[in-house]
């Protein structure tokens, strides 16, 4: 760790969807596909819902919460099986622009994964991408008992980068991360690829070409 980071923030944690990519139209896309095979109309309304929850919670608020759980896994995996044929051919074109000189601008910093994403779509983006090698520890949402708004998954990925909550920045784009985020006593950058303002964030940029999010950061690991 640079002496520099050591008068601000130590650890950059990473929310997936809707940060690391442009992701949530290609999720939307998937879910209308999956959920017409048992007849079922996807409105605006569901799809809002369905921002940045984890699968189970997405499928018995659906599909009801009366499934059994080997169903609602079943319908999931399905799901994310379209979500991953969909999203193969076009993962490069989908990355939040100034994402991969933003991670080579902060490698010295430790960096971090936390999403409520499955298990398999986060090493499908990962390694497809070529992003894995940014990031010292990687958690998703079946890694924790308590999913975002949960500041679980955030508090698990501190603990494995051996980072306190407070030296943590967090980036998010859904209300459930922002207020994972907070609740683990993290600082909260919001990305405005799924909603304009997110409640409890430092402050939102549109992407990481942002020159107010780099002077800003840069700013908080000067040597004090």
């Amino acid at each position: 760790m640079s002496s520099a980071a050591l008068s601000g923030f130590e650890a950059l944690i990473f929310d997936m969807d809707g940060v690391l990519l442009d992701s949530n139209p290609v999720h939307r896309a998937a879910w209308e596909r999956f959920n017409l095979r048992y007849g079922l109309a996807t409105t605006p309304e569901m799809h809002e819902r369905m921002y940045g929850k984890r699968n189970d919670h997405i499928v018995r608020d659906f599909f009801g919460e009366a499934l059994p759980e080997e169903e609602v896994d079943a319908r999931g995996r399905a799901k994310e099986e379209i979500y991953r044929e969909m999203v193969s051919g076009c993962l490069e074109e989908i990355l939040v622009p100034g994402l991969r000189r933003f991670l080579d601008k902060y490698h010295h910093l430790a960096m971090g994964v936390a999403s409520n994403a499955e298990p398999e779509n986060v090493r499908f983006v990962l390694d497809r991408a070529g992003l894995r090698p940014y990031f010292q520890v990687v958690v998703d949402g079946h890694q924790v008992a308590r999913p975002k708004p949960h500041p679980d998954v955030y508090l698990r990925a501190a603990g494995l980068l051996g980072t306190s909550p407070e030296r943590c920045l967090v980036f998010e784009d859904s209300h459930s991360g922002a207020a994972a985020g907070v609740a683990a006593g993290m600082t909260v950058v919001g990305l405005r690829t799924t909603y304009v303002n997110l409640p409890g964030a430092r402050f939102t940029v549109d992407n990481f070409l942002s020159g107010d999010l780099t002077s800003w950061l840069d700013a908080q690991l000067r040597p004090e």
